[in-house]
């Protein structure tokens, strides 16, 4: 997204918060093509023959986004981390839906924090593993965990996530080692036990 269209989303968002329906309907257009790239990468990481589809995740997030208790963004980058929070959240219920998360024997799951990204081997188990060891971080560093969500699930670069988050890069680039290291602990301890 250009930085001229970004900058007319925070815009449009700003009217949206002030209750202006018509910039609501004219922000649907300029962030349908972003939300549905996220939630194509979201699926990517999904087994083939997932029952939900990018569309379906996209409109499910988005009812959620605008749903009885509207969420509140205030710029480009906000809104998209909160739409990919709401993205993992409607891929958490499905995946409890349907019984996902018996880990261990033949089907363990694998995961290991990259630069930017989480590789898997199972990705419904996966995706109960890292809500799980998120969760799990939130009550240890709340900063940490959040950081994870915007880097890995909404796709936020560390100046973005900067933006979001109120600090520095150099705070975020920290950060981003430590959150990194202790999920790769994690994730690790919850596969050998």
């Amino acid at each position: 997204m250009s930085t001229e269209a970004g900058g007319e989303v925070t815009s449009l968002l700003e009217k949206v918060r002030q209750g202006n329906e018509d910039a609501a309907n004219q922000l649907v257009p300029l962030v349908y093509d972003e939300l549905r790239r996220m939630a194509g990468a979201y699926m990517n990481r999904e087994r083939s023959n997932h029952s939900m589809q990018a569309t379906e995740l996209v409109h499910e997030a988005y009812m959620r986004l605008v749903g009885p208790t509207p969420a509140q963004p205030q710029n480009r980058a906000h809104f998209f981390a909160i739409a990919a929070h709401s993205m993992r959240q409607v891929l958490l219920d499905h995946a409890r839906r349907r019984g996902a998360g018996k880990r261990g024997g033949p089907n363990a799951i694998r995961v290991d924090v990259e630069d930017k990204f989480l590789v898997c081997d199972d990705s419904l188990d996966e995706v109960l593993a890292i809500d799980e060891a998120l969760q799990k971080l939130a009550l240890i560093d709340a900063t940490q965990s959040r950081l994870i969500e915007l880097r890995f699930f909404a796709g936020l670069s560390v100046e973005e996530a900067g933006e979001v988050m109120g600090v520095s890069e150099s705070t975020i680039k920290r950060e981003w080692r430590l959150a990194k290291a202790w999920l790769n602990h994690e994730l690790a301890d919850s596969k050998s036990g």
